[in-house]
């Protein structure tokens, strides 16, 4: 009697949940053993995990001018990126950039620019032509 082998039951596809590592740094400019210590029991104790820290040391001193205290902790992957307040849509972006080199008055698209950017930087400095 011979058996005859099943076939594999089909696994359900399942979406992955992208997981990524959120950061945080802490900006110290009074370094010492407890304001280490507070900041790193304060951001632990709201989920976050130690992740290392980093002095800035200055040349006439042995003591740091400054410490930055890393902090991880697991956080999800926005699924979509247009919808994330983060993203700006490629019109704003465009529309933004167009104002920081132009000035408040630049044109929307498809109208001339009034100016380029080294004549605005001339005007912006006073050295009008």
């Amino acid at each position: 009697m011979v058996k005859k082998k099943r076939a594999p039951k089909p696994l359900r596809p399942v979406a992955p949940v992208a997981k990524v590592l959120d950061y945080k740094v802490v900006e110290l400019s009074n370094v010492d053993e407890g304001t280490i210590e507070r900041t790193v029991n304060d951001w632990v104790r709201q989920g976050w995990a130690f992740d290392g820290v980093q002095f800035a040391m200055r040349e006439s001193s042995k003591r740091p001018a400054m410490a930055f205290v890393f902090f991880t902790r697991q956080g999800v992957a926005p699924s979509d990126q247009a919808d994330d307040h983060r993203f700006r849509s490629e019109a704003d972006a465009d529309r933004h950039l167009r104002r920081l080199v132009i000035g408040p008055e630049a044109a929307e698209p498809g109208e001339a620019t009034p100016v380029d950017a080294w004549t605005r930087l001339a005007q912006l400095a006073g050295e009008d032509e």
